[in-house]
């Protein structure tokens, strides 16, 4: 069992005899099970502080193209600007854009409150509690846990509509910054951690993505991070299968990013879980996005500017990837080594609390490395003086789970404009839908007609076929609120009938139906 000894000098790596070559061309295919790893303190604190560094560059320069691009990648001509005040500008005038990583902060901060085993309980009650905005996965599992649904049923398709959206995916980035060379390790926080919102494809992203943190400790061969973190995903998955195929494209097409991103779209860019995105060019699925954020750590090949301009531009979520692809590249290189064109108006906020958070990039830069040496003596490791002995493990995949199993989108019946709109209030008190299917999703929300009067939690009782299936409570408060009115993901195919009934909808409130979403049985 070979050793391999890292340490810093000057920032640089030196290699000493029977460890891995500097050159990326001799890099490792792979790391004996129980295989021991030393690295020096100082270099393992500068790449979790190049990770945590590199998520927020990465956020903030595809700040302004978020959800822009949908289904379009961004042309070459057109500029995004990067300087010395995008940072800033942004923690001032939309700090809402960091969700991906304050919402990593709730977790960082749980387990240094309750330590590593802190259970999925303790971190579902923190963020459902929490008092900053969230959406999609996050909001529907906000809804859940405030509603006595607990994870890992919070995350689950029939308790939430977006549970293969990015939520996820975007707020990993902690359980791979904490488990330096330790995958498994990392999968299991992510089982804790990742079903509170998602599940599927939708947990499948934020186990890769921390599986890439994950090895970017140990290797500086991208390839590599990529296609060993992929391990742990059973290949069975549709998402497996979307990123075994950007690699292989990547391989018949290296030197063109835009000739995978289009087989990409070609192949993989239908929509199947989110009512939003469903027959619409919104997608924020978390595999296809995914996509983009290897795309741009393949294509980009190390080079810092690189990697996160492709996966900006590759559209749709392009805040969230370019964090992701930032923050694994930081990692891999360190903060030392981060270029300085990057790092400009970086320590202007470096001590700022990032909103809704008592937690600056300076706090988590330490939390984060006190809770890696904690994880890595919990695995068998070691710190000895000025430097720390890891003990590799070697992948083993998740267990297999898809979303929206056995099902296809057939038909969205829209009531948007410049369709007749549909509502329930103390006028209209009830609004029904026949269809042929399988599944049924109604969006839409509880709003109030008066602004005076304080927010209330409207009540519908729904009828199924004749019969009350459930009463859905819709808060009118938008920390709160429930993402979709309501929904049915295990019908028998066949003829149906959902009946909307006002049970509690006072005078000054509303019910807005937006569109319901039709499921057939998925023809085999």
């Amino acid at each position: 069992m070979r050793n391999l000894l890292i340490i810093a000098v000057l920032a640089f790596f030196v290699v000493s005899a029977g460890c891995r070559p500097e050159s990326k061309s001799e890099a490792p295919t792979g790391f004996a099970n129980k295989e021991k790893i030393r690295i020096s303190k100082k270099v393992l604190e500068d790449k979790i502080k190049g990770g945590w560094a590199g998520q927020v560059i990465g956020c903030t320069y595809g700040g302004i193209t978020e959800f822009k691009w949908l289904g379009s990648f961004i042309n070459d001509k057109v500029p995004i600007p990067w300087d010395e005040n995008q940072i800033e500008f942004w923690y001032n005038q939309f700090p809402g854009l960091y969700d991906d990583i304050y919402m990593d902060l709730t977790f960082v901060s749980v387990f240094e409150k309750h330590g590593l085993e802190a259970s999925d309980t303790l971190h579902a009650l923190a963020f459902a509690n929490a008092a900053y905005p969230i959406w999609h996965a996050n909001l529907a599992a906000r809804y859940n846990i405030l509603n006595g649904i607990m994870p890992p049923l919070s995350g689950h398709y029939f308790n939430n509509p977006h549970a293969d959206d990015i939520d996820f995916q975007i707020e990993s980035d902690f359980a791979g910054l904490m488990s330096p060379g330790l995958i498994n390790a990392s999968s299991e926080i992510c089982d804790r951690v990742g079903h509170i919102m998602n599940y599927g494809d939708g947990w499948y992203g934020g186990v890769f993505v921390a599986g890439m943190y994950t090895q970017a400790f140990i290797s500086d061969d991208i390839k590599f991070v990529v296609s060993e973190a992929l391990k742990a995903i059973p290949e069975e998955s549709r998402f497996s299968q979307m990123i075994n195929d950007v690699i292989q494209w990547h391989q018949m097409y290296p030197n063109d990013w835009k000739q995978t991103w289009f087989e990409i779209q070609k192949k993989w860019s239908f929509e199947k879980g989110c009512p939003d995105g469903v027959f619409n060019a919104f997608n924020i699925d978390a595999s296809i996005n995914a996509a983009y954020i290897v795309l741009g750590l393949l294509y980009g090949d190390g080079d810092y500017g690189k990697t996160i301009d492709i996966s900006t531009r590759a559209g749709q979520d392009s805040d969230c990837n370019p964090s992701n692809a930032a923050g694994v590249l930081g990692t891999m290189l360190g903060f030392s080594n981060i270029p300085s064109y990057w790092l400009q108006g970086l320590d202007r906020v470096e001590n700022r609390n990032f909103s809704f958070t008592e937690v600056s990039l300076n706090d988590v830069y330490g939390l984060s490395y006190g809770q890696a040496l904690k994880m890595i003596e919990k695995h068998g490791g070691s710190i000895q003086g000025d430097t720390v002995e890891i003990v590799y493990q070697k992948v083993e995949p998740v267990k297999l789970e898809q979303s929206f199993d056995n099902l296809s989108p057939l038909q969205r019946v829209s009531y948007q404009w410049p369709m007749a709109g549909k509502k329930i209030d103390g006028v209209e008190k009830e609004y029904e839908l026949g269809f042929v299917g399988a599944g049924i999703v109604f969006s839409g929300y509880a709003v109030k007609t008066d602004q005076k009067l304080p927010d209330y939690i409207v009540k519908l009782d729904v009828f199924v076929d004749g019969q009350l299936a459930e009463q859905v409570s819709l808060p009118t408060n938008t920390l709160i609120q429930k993402t979709n009115i309501y929904w049915n993901y295990r019908l028998t195919q066949g003829d149906h009938t959902v009946k909307m009934v006002a049970a509690d909808v006072p005078s000054g409130y509303r019910v807005d139906i937006y569109s319901a979403l039709i499921y057939s049985e998925e023809k085999k």
